[in-house]
């Protein structure tokens, strides 16, 4: 593995998911080149400048959207208080 600092996790998290996310992005919209053998192509060009454009996205947005969704979510309550009953 490489020695990455557990704190640069969020970092890693955005790199892997705008690569992943892109590369299935523009595999998608490349497809109408797969039947005249240039899909390879197409597709590297699109997921690099995809992902180029992507990554500083998906990182500075990542604070606001992990905001939003606690904002839109609730606390689960703890297991055993729906079990027990009040005192």
């Amino acid at each position: 593995m490489l020695p990455i600092p557990r704190r640069h996790a969020h970092f890693v998290f955005g790199v892997i998911q705008s690569g992943l996310t892109s590369s299935i992005a523009a595999a998608v919209a490349s497809g109408s080149f797969f039947g005249d053998g240039s899909f390879l192509h197409h597709w590297i060009t699109s997921w690099l400048i995809a992902w180029a454009t992507m990554l500083p996205l998906v990182l500075f947005a990542a604070p606001l959207i992990r905001a939003m969704a606690v904002a839109l979510t609730r606390e689960d309550p703890p297991l055993f208080a729906k079990v027990l009953p009040d005192r």
